[in-house]
Formats: structure tokens, sequence, C-alpha cells
């Protein structure tokens, strides 16, 4: 062999292994800091903070909410630019109570438009925070209510039209907690970041450099890789009492998660996106399709493994660490609230809405958002039957999570059967299925203009959305 072709073939070979240890330099570096479950930097799970009530009246509440831009290390060494309230990413938890009044101050410090929608909240429309409310950069919104609905674990996040999704990915959202003298008396896990635990659960795709990788396509958002709960990357739990609380809240654009325990021990389902069930229910998973919510009790007496995950699908997610000793805790209500059926009136008005969708946009009932338009008018305190129907369409991957504003319902079956027994509850988000027809039963407490629509919010932004006015 020629000294040239031997010189040739060092240096490829030279420059092959330089590329090879370079790839996996930078492979390990992600993954140890943050990119794949079980290695080094496994995280505390971070807390929301409970937002302080500015007003010393027991029945009235001051609060203030900030949305701002900001930077957050979800990655050791590496900042990201997000955006928050009150802070970097995500925002606090509003505690609020029924018969309360509540008074927020929302300040808008971004440099683009936002609003802030009360997602499950019962609300004239004027405070609800929709499109119609928009805030603009160094202004102001200052909505003021009075809690009437049961307790609730609901949230809050921005609905700006055509930019929600991208506002909420990059970290504005947070959760809303409504207590009632029910929940006051029921034998729950009661004590915040201690055995009752907040988890908002999002999926996020990260740049070499840490920042988001937020990308879209005609078929929709990409798929996060990396599931983050809290804001936090890898994380766990140290557990030191038998019995948890979890309230988790899908917050990610699209995805659609299904949670269990690795050791596949099942847990109860105490309450869904309105509040309480009226018993405990017994289950080995349960899925939520972007915007719902549950609580659910998970019992770690008599086991004895030192840590449990919690899995979406086949993937770790949060780390439970189980101290040796712990805590012995109450016994479960077995009866958690009565709930009555919503009442339907002779002939009721029933409406059909059709969810039809081309890749990341869509259509109801044929028709693209329009904020000049008021698609349907309906009557104050007068119980209508909603179906809703997917019909799939061009391009389309899956179900369309279905999420109406200023109201509580209550499904009545799919397909013609009863749902589960985890969704015999108040909900404000469904979730239907390609080909599904759902019914649900709802009625509206307060007037004014709402928004019903897809909650995978790439959907909502290119038009798969509706306007309805409460008279």
């Amino acid at each position: 062999m020629s000294k040239n072709k031997k010189f040739t073939l060092i240096t490829m070979i030279a420059i092959l292994v330089i590329v090879i240890l370079f790839g996996f330099t930078q492979i390990y570096s992600l993954v140890t800091k943050g990119f794949g479950f079980g290695w080094k930097s496994l995280n505390p799970l971070e807390m929301p903070v409970i937002l302080e009530d500015k007003n010393n009246d027991p029945n009235i509440a001051d609060y203030e909410l900030i949305a701002k831009e900001g930077e957050t290390e979800f990655i050791e060494g590496l900042k990201t630019d997000t955006l928050g309230y009150n802070g970097s990413y995500l925002g606090p938890i509003l505690r609020i109570k029924r018969g309360e009044k509540v008074n927020i101050s929302v300040k808008n410090q971004l440099e683009v438009p936002t609003t802030l929608h009360w997602h499950g909240l019962l609300v004239d429309g004027e405070q609800d925070g929709g499109p119609l409310q928009g805030i603009e950069p160094k202004q102001s919104w200052n909505p003021s209510f009075i809690v009437n609905q049961p307790a609730a674990t609901l949230w809050y996040h921005p609905h700006f039209a055509g930019t929600t999704a991208n506002q909420v990915y990059f970290g504005l959202s947070g959760l809303i907690y409504i207590e009632d003298e029910i929940s006051n008396k029921l034998e729950l896990p009661k004590e915040y970041g201690v055995n009752d635990i907040p988890l908002i659960v999002q999926d996020r795709n990260f740049q070499k450099d840490g920042n988001f990788d937020y990308r879209t396509s005609m078929m929709g958002v990409v798929p996060g890789e990396v599931i983050i709960i809290n804001g936090t990357v890898n994380p766990y739990l140290e557990i030191s009492e038998e019995k948890i609380r979890l309230r988790v809240l899908n917050a990610s654009n699209s995805e659609y998660f299904k949670f269990s325990l690795s050791n596949n021990d099942s847990f109860q389902q105490i309450a869904s996106d309105g509040g309480f069930l009226e018993k405990p229910i017994s289950m080995n998973t349960i899925s939520l399709a972007p915007g719902e919510r549950a609580e659910i009790i998970v019992d770690f007496k008599g086991n004895d493994e030192k840590k449990i995950f919690l899995m979406n699908d086949n993937m770790k997610i949060l780390e439970f660490k189980i101290s040796e000793n712990l805590k012995s805790s109450i016994e479960i209500d077995k009866t958690l609230t009565t709930i009555e059926e919503i009442a339907i009136g002779d002939n009721p008005v029933q409406r059909e809405f059709v969810l039809e969708s081309m890749g990341i946009s869509g259509t109801i009932n044929g028709k693209y958002y329009n904020m000049e338009r008021i698609d349907e008018e309906v009557n104050i305190n007068e119980t209508e039957i909603w179906a809703i129907r997917n019909i799939g369409g061009m391009m389309q991957t899956g179900g369309h999570p279905f999420h109406i504003h200023g109201t509580q319902f209550q499904i009545i079956s799919r397909d013609g059967k009863k749902p589960p027994l985890g969704e015999r509850g108040f909900k404000d988000t469904v979730f239907v299925r390609v080909g599904e027809e759902v019914l649900v039963r709802v009625r509206f407490k307060y007037k004014g203009i709402y928004m019903y629509h897809c909650h995978i919010l790439e959907h909502e932004d290119n038009g798969m959305m509706g306007q309805f006015e409460v008279q």
C-alpha cells in the first residue's frame, strides 16, 4: 500500500473516531443533564407556590398575576428562554373558596398581546379571559367574580387567538384550587406539598443550547421527547405518608397521556375536571387528554419496594422515593359527594358539533373560527343536549379534546353507551375519538360570549373553534 493511501486511510479512521467520540460525548452530556430517566440528574419535584391573598377580609381575595419573560434552568448549566406568571416558568396556585369574591389584577409584561382564561371556572363572559379579553403589552386586565361552584382542581392559561399554543408551550399556565364545605370535611390528604401534590404534566423538546425546540408542521406540533412535571426534568418525590393525593393536569399542547404505576398497583380516582366523583373508583390506568384533570389517591402501604415510578405508557416520568417508616394515613371516605343530574326539561334544544381536521388545522360544523361571528345563541339556565362528533379528516392522527367555556357539563353517552365511571362527574373537556359521538348535558348560569374548541392548542389556533352567546 502506498504512503498516500496509508495516510488517507489513517486520516479517515481518525476522523471517524473523533466523530464517534464527539457524538457519544454529546449524547452522554445530554442524558446526564436531564434527557434520560435514571441517569445522574434526578431533581426534586418543584412545587408551585400558593399565591398570596393581599386582602385580609376572609370573604374577599385580591391576587396579582404578571405575565412576563424569563429564563429557566431545566438542564444543568443551560438556560431556556421561557414565559411565566410571577416567575420564569408556569405560575402560582390560586387557592379560592366557594362564596368568595375574587379580584385579580392581570398585568401583561410580554412584548405581545395575551389573555388569561380561567379553564373550568363558572364566570360571566366578560370575566372568562377568552380571545375577546385581550391584554395589550404593558396593559392590565382586572376581572372580578364570586366563586359559585363545588371544590375542584381547575387551571388557567392564555387564550389569545392564534398564539395560545406558543404561549402555553413556553410556560404560561397554572393551577386553581377551589375549596368548599364538603372538601373541608372530607377525610382526604390535604397538606400541600407533603401528601397533596400538584402534577402539571407537559411534553417538551429541547435544542442543544437548552432552549425549547417548538416545531410544528402540517401535521401539528412535534411531540416532546422529554416529559416535565411542574417544570422539573427527571423529577422525584419523597414519600413519607401512606396515602398521597395527586392532582394531575395534562397541560400539554397536544399529547394524550396514559398514567399508571410501575408496579401495576391500583389507585383511586376521586375527582374529574369539575370536582369530586360520588365515590372513589379503583383503577390501574387513567388517561387524560390535553386540558383534562383528575385527582387520584395512591396508597404506598405494604409496599416492599423503595421506589416506584409514575408511568406514561412505558416511560418513567416521576420517581416516588419511599421512606422505610411511612406515617399512617387516614381512611378515605367511601362517599365523597352527591352528584345530581342536570335536569332536562321537555323538548330540550339539541345541537350538533362536527369536528373535522386537516393536519394542524380544523373546522367545527364546517367553519373556521371568526371572532366577528356568533355561531350559536343559547338561553341562560336552560339545559341543552350537545352531540359532539369526530368525523376525522385528512392527515387525522387521533381524537379531539372538546372544551366548552363557562360551564361544567355531564356526559350522557359515548356512542350510545354510558360513560366510564371516572367520567360520570362534572367535566369541562371531553376526548372524542375518531368516528365517535359523545352526548353531553349542558347548562349555562351566566350571560356572555364564550368559546367551544378543540383543546389541541395548534388546532384551536388554526381555526378549530366556535363562539356562542348566552342570553
